[in-house]
């Protein structure tokens, strides 16, 4: 212990471990020892005495390596806290407010859910919004920095300001993911930038969506390019957002317009090994797009399209089984060419498929691999790669 503290059931913790308990998971809410309520509120009393005496100790064991423990500071308490936010809206308190604050955040969940609690989301995403009508890149860079530090705190109770401005904001992140000279750290301001924006995406109503410009997925794709140099978070961030927008509107013609296939085959060729959320999420949106005409068009057009997804089949996770799958499906079933089905053959799809029907897959797998097998088999048992046997066989127990 360094801090000791009792709390209102008698037990006395280290403070940062109770704290942890009781702020880290919105579900421990009892005493861990007494199992009595154990309100995230509740009182946390420094146990003066309990703390001399481990002063005592360490300073008589001195000579055996045992360092003396600091006096600890006292808590964050929200009224501070409550202050510090309403310096964000004194513009020439901005900066070094918004580095206390990172710094208060750094140090425990505690801090980070009080900022929450106190309206720090609102106040960050209005001082953004502010930075962007005033083309001002000034404090960008921490309010951003500051709002990946608590959002692990701050889903359910920052939705209200993000539905409430969601447009404004979506175009404050549009610029500053578009900007590639303003800030010092460019990649991991956009990282962080991703952050809010897939948080804002997931938060938003469906009429927002639909009414996405084509903007808007320019720079999204392009910050999927390896010259940005953006985290493999930020990667993550960038797909959900695509993922959860491709299917409104016109958004999925959009992004095959602007060359979003080739661009997600490209990051996939980039990521090895398999990286399973990313190739997950790839091979959603992926489908998405496959599902029109010029999405699968696109896809062939790739030299290393069907490979790509031939090659997560069986490989990564049942939900890339599933999406790679019904990919292959769609290819087959639309764009059956002889020229297609060969490549099929040639990239080892056909084999693959195979693999499915004795591999510990779903049932709706199977019957989509039998069905693709099946359809196509004609053409695939004259192939001197294709093994014949194998192949037939998994072609006639359709029947």
């Amino acid at each position: 212990m360094k801090d000791p503290v009792t709390a209102i059931s008698g037990i006395t913790y280290d403070r940062e471990s109770i704290e942890r308990w009781l702020f880290k998971s919105r579900t421990n809410t009892i005493c861990p020892v007494t199992k009595q309520p154990l309100p995230r509120d509740s009182d946390l009393t420094p146990n003066h005495n309990l703390r001399r005496l481990i002063q005592a100790w360490c300073s008589v064991n001195a000579t055996n390596g045992v360092d003396r423990i600091p006096t600890p500071k006292p808590p964050l308490s929200k009224f501070h806290v409550i202050n510090l936010i309403r310096d964000l809206y004194v513009p020439d308190l901005q900066i070094k407010t918004l580095q206390k604050l990172e710094a208060l955040a750094a140090e425990n969940e505690r801090n980070r859910v009080f900022m929450v609690e106190a309206g720090l989301i609102k106040a960050l995403v209005s001082f953004i919004v502010s930075c962007y009508e005033n083309s001002e890149t000034k404090g960008v860079e921490e309010a951003l920095s500051l709002f990946y530090l608590v959002n692990r705190s701050s889903l359910g109770q920052s939705t209200g300001i993000l539905t409430e401005k969601g447009e404004i904001i979506i175009e404050s992140l549009v610029w500053v993911l578009g900007d590639d000279d303003c800030f010092q750290d460019n990649a991991v301001v956009k990282s962080h930038a991703t952050c809010l924006m897939k948080v804002l995406i997931q938060k938003a109503n469906p009429r927002l969506l639909e009414r996405l410009n084509p903007e808007f997925f320019r720079i999204i794709l392009s910050n999927l390019r390896p010259e940005i140099g953006i985290s493999q978070q930020g990667i993550v961030s960038l797909l959900h957002i695509l993922l959860d927008t491709c299917p409104w509107g016109r958004n999925g013609v959009v992004l095959v317009e602007l060359g979003a296939v080739f661009d997600l085959i490209e990051l996939e060729l980039r990521n090895r090994p398999p990286e399973k959320k990313t190739t997950e999420l790839m091979l959603g949106i992926l489908y998405h797009l496959c599902s029109c005409a010029d999405g699968r068009a696109q896809l062939l057009n790739h030299t290393a399209g069907i490979a790509v997804v031939t090659r997560r089949i069986l490989k990564v996770s049942s939900m890339a089984d599933e999406r790679a799958i019904f990919i292959i499906w769609l290819i087959s079933k639309y764009c059956g060419t002889n020229g297609v089905l060969m490549e099929m053959v040639r990239v080892g799809t056909v084999a693959k498929l195979c693999m499915v029907m004795q591999a510990n897959c779903g049932v709706h797998l199977k019957e989509k691999a039998k069905e693709i097998l099946r359809t196509h088999s004609d053409v695939w048992k004259d192939s001197p790669c294709s093994e014949v046997a194998t192949l037939t066989r998994f072609a006639d127990s359709y029947n």
